[in-house]
């Protein structure tokens, strides 16, 4: 058994899925605009967890969502080899960048707002 696919909730899948491809740096997965999904996976890991981008029209995870970004909380956490060198690359893009890079026990992490709803912390490889 394996994570096939994972979800995240955001305000419009169609404008998710330009900011997780073209600002983000994600690939296609699946596209059905018809049905409102998107898909979109790592870069170049065609067999790796697919990441659905959901849209909030469920009054619970609309709820969910706000919550956590009002509440400070990380929706997901994105691997990354550079943590410092890829929030310089975003914020270049316009990202607005939640917290600064900081060192624990438990890695390098740092948080951005996807613009789409959600804060995601960023944990250096």
């Amino acid at each position: 058994m394996r994570v096939k696919m994972c979800s995240i909730h955001v305000d419009d899948p169609a404008a998710a899925f330009a900011v997780y491809t073209e600002t983000l740096g994600f690939e296609e997965a699946l596209v059905m605009p018809e049905h409102h999904l998107y898909v979109v996976r790592a870069p170049g890991d065609t067999d790796g967890v697919g990441l659905l981008l959901e849209p909030s029209d469920n009054p619970l995870a609309l709820s969910y969502r706000q919550g956590l970004h009002s509440s400070e909380i990380p929706a997901m956490v994105f691997g990354v080899p550079d943590v410092a060198a890829e929030l310089e690359r975003l914020r270049a893009s316009g990202v607005v960048i939640h917290t600064e890079p900081e060192t624990t026990p438990y890695g390098t992490t740092a948080v951005f707002d996807d613009g789409c709803g959600n804060l995601v912390q960023l944990h250096q490889d």
